[in-house]
């Protein structure tokens, strides 16, 4: 049976793509003074640039920043000028500082599936930007956990759980990204709930999990939570 719950962070109890989104079309308007974006696959170029970097900055605004810069002066051959560098620094700076917006609904969610289970945070990123997060969410006192973590993938889930001595099967993760907060769970043989945001991150899209996986119910609202983790545990029963 269920005996822990997981929930994500970003775009699950607080809203974030959002302002990584409205940074990127800044960053193409300013990379548009030298290139034609037509031709330029800006988003595209970026995109490749932010994952090839993962391994060496992370997650967060501080890799996007930094990866922007990079792509800019690849993309205009070095001609971008120390102004328009500085205003992209300044786009990671304002992503750092955007206010905490909860999910309508988030923290009754938490609090219904809360009743009936130990939950969890587990969110990952950079720990300063994501500490800061936690502590304006208001949410802090709900989990008897917070974890943040450099990469979600199945060898996290495995520490997590191991530290609370569960078995997979035994554990649910609540979250809008199916390759990070879902996948990996499931592949170890635990559950999921998937609450799509109405805007991911490309990278987040990537995933392996079928439609129709036993393992996963989707959600369209932080009021269904609460309902299909019981369905799950009956499943997992």
């Amino acid at each position: 049976m269920l005996q822990l719950i997981g929930f994500d962070g970003d775009d699950t109890l607080w809203h974030s793509e959002g302002y990584y989104r409205a940074a990127n079309e800044e960053f193409a308007r300013i990379v548009g003074r030298y290139v034609d974006l037509g031709d330029g696959r800006v988003h595209e170029r970026m995109l490749a640039t932010e994952q090839r970097n993962l391994a060496l900055f992370g997650y967060g605004a501080k890799g996007m920043a930094l990866s922007m810069v990079e792509t800019a002066i690849t993309l205009t051959d070095h001609r971008i000028s120390a102004v328009d560098i500085h205003q992209l620094i300044e786009l990671g700076k304002h992503v750092l500082q955007h206010p905490v917006e909860l999910l309508p609904g988030i923290r009754q969610a938490v609090e219904a599936v809360a009743k009936n289970y130990p939950v969890v945070l587990i969110t990952k990123g950079d720990l300063f930007h994501q500490e800061k997060k936690v502590a304006q969410s208001g949410l802090a006192d709900l989990f008897g956990r917070i974890e943040i973590v450099s990469e979600k993938n199945a060898a996290t889930y495995q520490r997590v759980l191991g530290e609370f001595d569960l078995q997979p099967a035994q554990f649910a993760m609540v979250g809008n990204s199916l390759r990070s907060d879902i996948e990996p769970v499931v592949r170890l043989g635990g559950w999921g709930v998937h609450m799509p945001y109405h805007v991911t991150w490309a990278h987040e899209l990537e995933n392996g999990l079928s439609d129709h996986d036993p393992h996963v119910l989707a959600v369209d609202a932080p009021g269904a939570i609460a309902a299909a983790i019981a369905q799950l545990a009956l499943r997992a029963a």
